[in-house]
């Protein structure tokens, strides 16, 4: 997780940072939020394409989809949500949370079992944080026959 708000955190700094006048004065910053389900497929077809579904909630009506965090390391994808919050002072935000649906294209290239691990938030133990993933493994067949 550490990972995810560096990452927002840097992005978020580059495409503020025009304006050495404006440093201080932020209209939105990223931030990652947990997610609530996904729709996988149970298998993968080698060489096809697939939409991968992911649900999470939005808090307030000041956030919204700003781009998914996936990381690649060999056959394992780590995937996050990462939402715009906006902080404009004459914004007013409604504290409703909504439920959210977006998604991903996934090209099932290799021909070994893939594991997604969706980040669901952190969990802090005995003053440890500890990031929470659901984790889908999707094996791969090479035709759908």
């Amino acid at each position: 997780m550490k990972k995810f708000v560096l990452i927002a955190f840097l992005l978020a700094s580059i495409l503020t940072s025009c304006n050495v006048d404006d440093v201080n004065n932020h209209d939105f910053y990223l931030e990652v939020v947990p997610i609530d389900s996904v729709v996988m497929p149970e298998y993968f077809v080698k060489g096809e394409v697939y939409q991968i579904d992911i649900t999470y909630t939005q808090p307030s009506s000041c956030y919204y989809f700003n781009d998914f965090f996936y990381e690649i390391d060999g056959q394992q994808r780590t995937v996050a949500v990462v939402n715009t919050v906006y902080t404009i002072n004459n914004t007013t935000c409604i504290d409703a949370p909504e439920e959210v649906t977006v998604h991903f294209n996934f090209h099932a290239t290799g021909s070994e079992t893939y594991v997604f691990k969706f980040f669901q938030g952190e969990v802090e133990t005995n003053g440890v944080t500890v990031d929470q993933y659901y984790i889908v493994e999707v094996p791969v067949v090479l035709s759908d026959d």
